[in-house]
């Protein structure tokens, strides 16, 4: 039988481990990383100059997973709180409390640091171009590739 001190402590394992797990769910945005379905295709390539590089944050993933995991936490440990009618409101705050924190969570977890890079293609036109900070360092003067596919744009080297 798990007590109420135990029961928190097992509400923010839960909480923590459906964290690190939606951490793990999160895809790539960088330069250098492709989904299986862009595997095989034509892409467009451009070369160009890079102008200015600047870096940027790309918020976190808001699936329904982080809140509705924090909403089952929030609710057993709200529910282990007084009795009778108290007990439920208790459950319901938890809930609702821990379904906002489990979103905040979900979205802190899966922010990644990313870089807008300014691109002057040969053709003339400027363009930028944001995308998760892989490391790869790009810096003004450089020259660069733009690939192109139907929506998908990326620089790499």
């Amino acid at each position: 039988m798990v007590r109420g001190g135990n029961r928190r402590g097992l509400a923010f394992a839960g909480v923590l481990v459906a964290a690190i797990g939606l951490a793990g769910c999160a895809s790539g945005l960088g330069g250098d990383t492709y989904e299986r379905g862009e595997a095989r295709r034509t892409m467009a390539v451009q070369y160009g100059t890079v102008e200015a590089v600047r870096g940027v944050k790309l918020e976190g993933t808001n699936t329904p997973v982080g809140p509705v995991a924090g909403a089952a936490v929030g609710g057993i440990a709200g529910s282990g709180v007084g009795g009778g009618r108290g007990q439920a409101i208790a459950t319901v705050i938890g809930a609702v409390a821990g379904g906002l924190a489990g979103a905040a969570i979900e979205e802190g977890v899966t922010r990644k640091p990313g870089v807008e890079v300014t691109v002057r293609l040969e053709t003339g036109q400027v363009l930028a171009i944001v995308q998760e900070d892989g490391g790869e360092g790009f810096r003004p003067g450089e020259r660069v590739r733009l690939l192109r596919d139907g929506g998908t744009d990326r620089i790499a080297r």
